[in-house]
């Protein structure tokens, strides 16, 4: 069963600055990716991006080649709006990540905050780290946020999975290299304390 209409329905319901996810600007996403060490010609693609505000920092900071992908059209709406002209310069896919066509071999940056650990079945995980596997080049990076072991069970109605730094890697593969990981909280516009664990990771040559 899928889960798009529950995303939908949030992004239909509530304005992004009100969803438990939302920061004003993801300064700790835009640190991690800078950390790489990409150029501003690298093709980056944003994992749930939806209507977060890590696209417009990226555009800011002079970044060429972006892709925001989300499974809710509503959520791609509200980013497309904000950005204006500017949304032009972005690619935009509505899909879901554990299906979604990708080109091969095509990233240098795969960046996911907070749609990995919503993957609660097995299977859903093998699909998502195929297709990242896939669509990332070689020695590219993986920029991803998952709840850590002290955050809630649960996050905008649905379970999530909690990972710690060996947990997360084991997921994605033993061979991607673990340059740095961290914890940050964050407090939801309604006051409740979520504790993330950030990851960089880098995909062999």
């Amino acid at each position: 069963m899928t889960i798009k209409p529950h995303w939908e329905r949030l992004y239909a319901t509530k304005p992004s600055h009100r969803l438990g996810w939302y920061e004003p600007s993801l300064h700790t996403s835009l640190i991690l990716i800078r950390r790489t060490g990409a150029s501003r010609a690298a093709p980056i693609i944003d994992v749930g991006g939806g209507a977060a505000t890590l696209v417009d920092d990226l555009l800011e900071a002079g970044f060429e080649d972006l892709t925001v992908l989300d499974i809710a059209a509503a959520a791609l709406a509200q980013a497309q709006a904000r950005l204006g002209e500017r949304a032009d310069r972005v690619r935009w896919i509505e899909g879901d990540v554990t299906d979604v066509i990708l080109p091969d071999d095509h990233y240098a940056i795969w960046h996911d905050r907070a749609v990995f650990h919503f993957l609660t079945d097995a299977a859903d995980r093998t699909r998502y780290v195929d297709r990242l596997w896939r669509a990332l080049t070689a020695g590219g990076h993986i920029v991803i946020a998952t709840f850590a072991p002290e955050a809630p069970p649960t996050c905008s109605g649905l379970e999530v999975i909690r990972y710690t730094p060996e947990g997360l890697h084991r997921e994605l593969g033993a061979s991607l290299i673990l340059h740095e990981h961290h914890q940050a909280l964050h407090v939801t516009p309604g006051g409740v304390e979520q504790m993330y664990l950030y990851c960089r990771f880098q995909k062999p040559d």
